[in-house]
């Protein structure tokens, strides 16, 4: 039994060895990101059991990322390494104040050799929650069909379905972005957002219009995230705004998002009440902005007892 699986597209991150214009940038250190990924690794270090599906190019940086994942504890029985089209890459650009811009090389994604016809229903039937974003969508129009037919599966065998929008403008319009994304809502479970891109998707940003608009859609548990304002959420019936928790130091803001998924994911397994599970979530959001990377900085859950208990006797 899995608790979580996700579908993706991984990639090589080049993160620069210097803040400032990548044009000026000279050195890069090789790591590993992709959204999904990000989250199946945040889970896997809280002790979820995490599993990914997705497809990289058959070359060397293929097999390192698929030899990262692996070591992360996280199921690649559905990861397979394809020929002819190679492993995805992204340089990153930082500044100072740890804001970045990402320069997507990506055609020919490994992702879209994925059919229907390859996701393993059984697979999908042993998992506890199937999240998934929209980037993979975003990719190529192909991605849509098998996205649409994980959903279907995970719906067939009461799996519950964790939503993403992660809409990135680079790689498709705002229009597009809301006819592809809209359709998929109603079949979420647990809608993990920001505010900017449900405005993009049902014109609201409100927080509270927000909530009131999705859960007319069916969505049981919603939580709208809004970076160093804290994070707001609903559910079994409760709204709640959680205040921001400060971090320490802010270097690099890629990879928080998915961290406050992870811990979601986490507190919605162990039936915690939602005040508390917003509170996790925003602590590991908070801890992941201090280092580098878009996954580095994803705690383990021992290091998220730590701070929280720090948290607490500052609160005193």
């Amino acid at each position: 039994m899995m608790d979580v699986i996700t579908i993706g597209e991984a990639m090589i991150v080049f993160n620069p060895g210097s803040t400032g214009p990548l044009k000026f940038v000279h050195t890069f250190e090789k790591q590993v990101g992709g959204a999904e990924l990000n989250v199946a690794i945040g889970c896997s270090r809280l002790g979820l059991k995490s599993g990914y599906i997705s497809r990289l190019g058959n070359d060397e940086f293929g097999c390192y990322i698929r030899n990262f994942i692996r070591g992360e504890g996280i199921d690649i029985s559905q990861l397979a390494l394809v020929d002819g089209y190679p492993t995805s890459l992204n340089f990153k650009e930082r500044m100072e104040d740890g804001s970045t811009r990402t320069f997507y090389y990506r055609d020919k994604s490994p992702t879209v050799t994925m059919t229907m016809d390859d996701l393993d229903e059984s697979y999908i039937k042993r998992a506890k929650i199937l999240h998934l974003t929209g980037i993979y969508p975003a990719i190529d129009d192909r991605n849509i069909a098998v996205m649409e037919k994980a959903i279907d599966l995970a719906k067939k065998h009461h799996v519950k379905v964790s939503f993403d929008p992660n809409i990135r403008l680079r790689m498709w319009s705002k229009e597009k972005a809301k006819e592809v994304l809209e359709q998929f809502l109603p079949k979420v479970d647990i809608l993990l957002t920001g505010d900017e891109e449900m405005e993009i998707i049902i014109g609201e940003k409100n927080p509270l219009s927000i909530i009131k608009k999705t859960r007319e859609l069916g969505i049981s548990f919603i939580a709208v995230k809004q970076a160093d304002k804290g994070s707001v959420g609903y559910y079994q019936g409760d709204i709640v705004e959680t205040a921001p928790v400060p971090a320490i130091k802010v270097v690099d803001t890629v990879g928080a998002g998915d961290g406050f998924n992870a811990g979601v994911l986490y507190g919605l397994q162990q039936n915690w009440d939602l005040t508390k599970i917003l509170h996790f979530a925003n602590t590991i959001g908070s801890m992941v902005v201090r280092v580098v990377g878009d996954n580095e900085g994803l705690p383990y859950y021992e290091e998220v007892l730590q701070q929280l208990d720090k948290i607490k006797r500052i609160d005193r």
